[in-house]
C-alpha cells in the first residue's frame, strides 16, 4: 500500500488531480471558520452543545444538517448552508426527470442534456438557498436566548448581510465542487460532505478519552469503561466492513449476445453480465426517512408544551399528545418502527424512479442481446423488475441495521450520539461510498500507467460504483 502513495505521486497527472483536491478542501474548510456577522458565537456554541446531547427533534435536526453544512454547528459561519440548497436541487431534478417529459428527453440525449439539466439546477440553487438562508437567520432571531448580537437584532444590515454570505457561501461551494469534478479526482460535491462528516471524528475520539475510565474506581462523570471501548471498536470494523460489502455488491445477469452472420464470418454471440446493485438506492432512502422523521418530533415537541402551558396535560388529548412526543423521541420503540418502514417505503420508490426495466429490455433487444431462457421483450422486463424488487428488500434491511445500530448502542450502553454516530446512519455510507469512489478512480488512473493499485499486483480489483 505504501508502494501504492509513492506511484501516485510519480504520475504528474494524478498527482496534480490529488493535490488539487486537497486545495480545494483546504480552502473550504478555511471558509468554513469565517464567522457570520452579527452572530453571537459563544452562545451559539453553547446552544450547539445542549443540541447534540439533547434527544429531542431539535437535537435531531441539528445532528442532521451538520452533516451536509460541513461540521458539527459549534458557530454560525458563511458556511452555515453547505451544500444543502445544491442536494435539494439535485434530488428535485432526478424526481422531476421521470414525470416531466422534456427533462427526461434530455436526458437521454447524453452529455448534452446532463449538460443543460446541471444548469438549472445551478439556477434552482440559488432560490432555494435564499430560502434555507431566511429560516436559518429567523431561527437565531427566535430562539431563545436569541443567538444574535444586540446591536445586530432585527436590522435590517444583518437580514441583508446574513442573506447574501449565506447564498453566496452555499453557491460558492456549489462552485468548488464543480472545479473537483473538472480538475480533481471524484464527485466535488461528495467530497465535501465527506470532508465535514470526517473532520467531526477527533471532535468525537476526545468525547470518548474524556468519558473513559480505563483503571480506577468507578466514576459516574467518565461512565466508559474499557469493555465498552473495545464494543465500540469491534462494532465499527464490523460495521464499515459490513457497509462495503453490501455497497460493492452485485447480482450478475448472464446476457448472451445474438449472433450475426456477415458473408463467411459470425459476429456476435459473447456472453457477458449486466450487474444489478443490492443497495440501488445507496444512501437516498435513508435522507429521505430522517428527514421526514423530524416533523413528527416538532410538531409533537410544540403541541407537548402548548398542552403543559394550557395546563390540560391530564385530558385524554393531553395524554395522546405526551404518549406520542415520548415515542416519537430518538431510540423509542415507535420512532424506530416508523423509521423502518419509511426507509423499506423510500428504498423501493427510489429504486422505482431510477431503474426503468422496460428501457432496459427494450436497449437490450435493440442491441441484439438477450437473457438466456428469456424471451426479449416484456419476459425480460418483468424478470429484472421481479429481480430487482427482491433485491431492494435486502438492500432496504442493511439500510435500517444502519440507521438503527447509532441510536440503539447510545440508548442501550448509555454513549453519546456523538460517539455512536460513526457507527452508522447517512454519514458512515457517505463517507464509504464516496471512499470506494475515489480509490477506484486513483486505481483506474494507475492500471492505466502499468502501476499496481492498492491490493497489489494480483489482488483483486475494487470495483466501480454501477449505475
Amino acid at each position: 500500500m505504501y508502494k501504492t502513495f509513492i506511484n501516485i505521486f510519480k504520475v504528474p497527472e494524478l498527482r496534480n488531480k490529488v493535490l488539487f483536491t486537497f486545495f480545494m478542501l483546504a480552502i473550504y474548510r478555511i471558509g468554513y471558520h469565517v464567522p457570520l456577522p452579527g452572530v453571537d458565537q459563544d452562545a451559539f456554541a453553547k446552544m450547539a452543545e445542549s443540541a447534540a446531547q439533547d434527544n429531542s427533534a431539535a437535537g435531531r435536526l441539528a445532528s442532521y444538517v451538520s452533516i451536509f453544512s460541513g461540521g458539527n454547528l459549534s458557530q454560525s459561519t458563511i458556511f452555515g448552508l453547505g451544500v444543502m440548497p445544491y442536494i435539494s436541487a439535485s434530488i428535485i431534478f432526478q424526481l422531476l426527470t421521470t414525470v416531466v417529459p422534456l427533462l427526461e428527453k434530455l436526458k437521454k440525449e447524453g452529455e448534452t442534456g446532463q449538460r443543460k439539466i446541471q444548469e438549472w439546477t445551478r439556477y434552482v440553487t440559488v432560490p432555494l438557498a435564499l430560502v434555507q438562508a431566511i429560516f436559518w437567520l429567523s431561527y437565531m432571531h427566535n430562539s431563545s436566548p436569541s443567538l444574535v448580537q444586540p446591536t445586530f437584532a432585527h436590522s435590517a444590515s444583518f437580514w441583508i448581510l446574513g442573506t447574501a454570505a449565506l447564498t453566496a457561501g452555499s453557491v460558492f461551494l456549489m462552485w468548488l465542487g464543480e472545479q473537483i469534478d473538472e480538475y480533481g479526482l471524484g464527485n466535488g460535491v461528495s467530497l465535501i460532505i465527506l470532508a465535514g462528516i470526517v473532520c467531526r471524528m477527533p471532535a468525537a475520539i476526545t468525547e470518548l478519552i474524556n468519558l473513559s475510565n480505563l483503571s480506577g474506581p468507578p466514576d459516574a462523570s467518565k461512565p466508559i469503561g474499557v469493555g465498552q471501548i473495545l464494543f465500540l471498536l469491534t462494532s465499527f470494523i464490523a460495521v464499515v466492513a459490513g457497509s462495503i460489502l453490501v455497497t460493492q455488491a452485485q447480482r450478475r445477469i448472464p446476457i448472451q449476445q445474438a449472433k450475426h452472420t456477415r458473408g463467411r464470418k459470425v459476429y456476435g454471440g459473447q456472453k457477458q453480465y449486466l450487474p444489478l446493485r443490492v443497495n440501488h438506492g445507496g444512501v437516498m432512502p435513508i435522507i429521505f426517512a430522517q428527514s421526514l422523521m423530524l416533523f413528527p418530533g416538532v410538531l409533537f415537541g410544540w403541541l407537548h408544551g402548548v398542552v403543559n402551558a394550557g395546563g390540560v396535560a391530564t385530558n385524554p388529548f393531553g395524554s395522546i399528545i405526551s404518549f406520542l412526543n415520548t415515542e416519537f423521541a430518538r431510540g423509542a420503540f415507535v420512532y424506530i418502527i416508523t423509521e423502518v418502514a419509511m426507509i423499506y417505503f423510500f428504498a423501493y420508490f427510489w429504486t422505482t424512479v431510477q431503474f426503468q426495466p422496460k428501457e432496459m429490455a427494450k436497449q437490450l433487444k435493440d442491441y441484439g442481446s438477450f437473457i438466456p431462457g428469456l424471451r426479449p421483450g416484456k419476459r425480460t422486463a418483468d424478470y429484472l423488475e421481479r429481480l430487482m424488487m427482491r433485491m431492494t428488500f435486502v438492500g432496504a434491511a442493511f439500510l435500517c441495521v444502519i440507521a438503527v445500530v447509532p441510536t440503539a448502542i447510545s440508548t442501550w450502553m448509555n454513549i453519546p450520539y456523538t460517539i455512536t454516530a460513526f457507527l452508522g446512519g447517512t454519514g458512515l455510507l457517505i463517507v464509504v461510498s464516496v471512499a470506494l469512489d475515489m480509490v477506484q478512480r486513483i486505481e483506474a488512473n494507475l492500471l492505466m500507467r502499468n502501476y499496481g493499485g492498492f491490493l497489489g499486483e494480483g489482488g483483486k480489483r475494487i470495483k466501480g460504483r454501477q449505475g
